[in-house]
């Protein structure tokens, strides 16, 4: 166990996580340095709220390492490339973040020592978190959805709430920086290109999502039609007795939870999985019965089992979740024409599987592409797509892409990217809509060269579709 008492530590960046590692640490004894790069009046408000609790904040440099620094704690979004940790790494100094500090103070006093169940994946990590801890609740279990998402994972494990087990997101980043992590159960959704700015390559994307199945205890639930995450299982070193678990939207086989007639079934965790097969919920109790989301739940339903929970309280907790905004989110329907906000899908991959929901669409799309190429998303929903309105910055290349693999949809290229670019597009959409369509806002890109985020993107999509609404009543 750590001794923190006397320790000298950097904290790097003043966002959530970094304040909430900082406050912890502190109050644990160790002397804690935050340095950040910006010198704002919102960063210079946080600095003095830290100062007031004897914590040092350095601003305007984000480079040097403070003299006698014994370990680096930094927030998620910083790269490994930063100056900070090359600084560290020639000083002989460790650097982590913020999810390796919490699983290094599990179990102190006061403590939580809470077993985790952890989940990443380039997408449907939160959905699939938040399911998952829904389950657990319907088992009667006290847990939290916690991690990547909600209070920082710091805060949950040094809290007063007791929990018996916790629903744990973890980004890549996050799991780059916790070499220490060792879940009672681990599952990786998928895998795509994302954030390669970030790790450098994609091999290298791929096995910082491989940590979360290091040393695994019981279950290593993995995604039967992304190979990939069957091979990140293979490579894994877990302990002794620790399982493969697939999930599949296809009959399941053995050690498989699976969709057979309608029905999520288990043949993973019955006593005879050669010849028997659990019912545990029906694809309605899904909310959205999307493919992709049923895949959520299955995934978070091997992660249920394997922490031993009944197959009713799999069914209950799908049956209470609620998505959050943005997700797949069905939002009115207009002179016949479904409209539908996916904000949330910012990469090509949570595209795909937001277009493979609907039959004949009119698609919302463009923003920032982060680097990411469209050919393959075109190729593989051109058949589906009635036409496209494209905004944003790179929309450019969804353009590009559309008259390569589709040059027959019509395409509405907005010029602009003002938010009240958001109306015109849904007006646009709408010309091009016939009843029984489906307008499917799922963007394939960032949000940032309009909108602070996905939620206000969302958002205007709303108000669009609103104001469209109550101009045909």
């Amino acid at each position: 166990m750590t001794s923190w008492q006397g320790m000298n530590i950097t904290v790097a960046g003043l966002g959530v996580s970094g304040i909430s590692a900082a406050r912890a640490l502190a109050g644990l004894g160790a002397s804690v340095t935050v340095v950040d790069g910006g010198d704002s009046e919102t960063h210079q408000a946080k600095a003095a709220e830290l100062a007031d609790a004897g914590i040092a904040v350095r601003l305007g440099d984000a480079s040097t390492l403070p003299p006698g620094t014994d370990l680096v704690v930094t927030s998620p979004g910083w790269k490994p490339t930063s100056p900070l940790f090359a600084a560290a790494a020639e000083a002989g100094v460790d650097v982590v973040g913020d999810v390796e500090i919490a699983w290094r103070l599990r179990g102190i006093p006061g403590g939580s020592s809470a077993p985790w169940l952890a989940i990443t994946g380039t997408n449907g990590k939160t959905t699939t978190t938040q399911m998952l801890a829904s389950m657990l609740t319907a088992a009667g279990l006290r847990t939290a959805a916690v991690g990547n998402i909600g209070t920082p994972i710091i805060d949950v494990v040094l809290g007063d709430e007791e929990y018996d087990v916790l629903a744990v997101e973890l980004s890549s980043y996050q799991l780059h920086w916790a070499p220490s992590l060792r879940a009672h159960s681990a599952a990786v959704l998928n895998l795509a290109p994302d954030h390669l700015d970030w790790h450098g390559s994609m091999e290298a994307y791929a096995a910082d999502k491989g940590r979360i199945y290091e040393g695994n205890q019981v279950a290593c639930v993995y995604n039967v039609a992304d190979k990939a995450t069957e091979d990140l299982v293979r490579e894994a070193d877990v302990e002794e007795g620790c399982r493969a678990i697939g999930f599949t939207l296809s009959a399941p086989g053995p050690s498989e939870l699976g969709v057979v007639d309608g029905i999520l079934v288990d043949r993973a965790f019955v006593p005879d999985r050669q010849k028997q097969a659990q019912e545990l919920a029906e694809v309605g109790d899904v909310n959205p019965p999307a493919l992709h989301n049923i895949a959520n739940a299955l995934a978070a339903a091997a992660l249920a089992r394997a922490y031993g929970v009944e197959p009713a309280a799999v069914r209950d907790g799908l049956r209470a979740f609620r998505p959050d905004a943005h997700r797949i989110a069905h939002v009115a329907d207009v002179a016949g024409v479904a409209y539908v906000d996916d904000s949330k899908a910012t990469n090509t991959h949570a595209a795909e599987a937001s277009l493979a929901a609907y039959e004949s669409i009119v698609w919302i799309a463009g923003g920032l592409a982060k680097g990411a190429t469209f050919d393959e998303l075109v190729q593989r929903s051109a058949k589906r797509l009635r036409g496209a309105v494209l905004i944003g910055a790179d929309r450019a290349l969804i353009r590009e892409a559309l008259a390569r693999h589709a040059p027959e949809v019509p395409v509405v290229d907005l010029d602009r990217t003002d938010t009240g670019a958001m109306s015109a597009a849904v007006q646009e959409a709408a010309r091009l809509a016939g009843p029984g369509d489906t307008v499917l806002m799922a963007p394939a890109c960032a949000s940032m060269d309009m909108f602070v985020n996905y939620n206000k993107r969302g958002e205007a999509f709303a108000q669009a579709v609103s104001e469209l609404g109550s101009a045909s009543a």
